[in-house]
């Protein structure tokens, strides 16, 4: 008797790039694909505070604290808390946004999604539920376009050890 072979599965390939949050629908990059960009994903229990550099892409599941941030696109999941000063073209808040944020092109607050100080953007998406508590402006096209220049952050104070007696 000959048996025919078993057909097999191949495993699909790993995925490349950001998870979504659980809870949060996946949505389409519409940019490069997000392999391709240069994402920093500050994961669910992890606190991050000081200066992030070069990042495209910044997914915050946990805490970050920052005086001041530039990207290109900003994502704070259910899970996430953001604290400081945002720049960036695209943002999505899900979770706890507090301090200043300027979108130059879109900002949508989720259901779950809270922005508390100033936000300034073009285009604006809150859903039901989500909520904006403080200043908010409105970008003109121009002032949307317009460079920003990044502010200067001051270097660390060195705090003297005390003096043995």
């Amino acid at each position: 008797m000959t048996l025919a072979p078993k057909p097999t599965t191949t495993p699909a390939a790993p995925t490349v790039g950001v998870r979504p949050a659980v809870g949060v629908p996946a949505r389409p990059q519409p940019r490069a694909e997000a392999g391709e960009r240069r994402t920093l994903v500050v994961g669910r229990g992890i606190s991050l505070q000081g200066t992030v550099a070069d990042a495209e892409r910044l997914v915050v599941e946990g805490t970050v604290e920052s005086q001041m941030i530039q990207a290109s696109e900003l994502f704070v999941a259910q899970s996430g808390v953001f604290k400081g000063e945002m720049q960036v073209e695209d943002a999505e808040i899900a979770g706890l946004f507090d301090g200043t944020i300027t979108a130059r092109n879109s900002l949508v607050i989720r259901a779950s999604g809270k922005v508390n100080g100033i936000a300034r953007c073009r285009k604006l998406s809150v859903e039901e539920g989500g909520q904006v508590s403080g200043k908010m402006e409105m970008l003109t096209d121009a002032q949307a376009n317009a460079p920003v220049a990044p502010r200067p952050v001051a270097p660390p104070v060195a705090v003297p050890a005390p003096a043995e007696a």
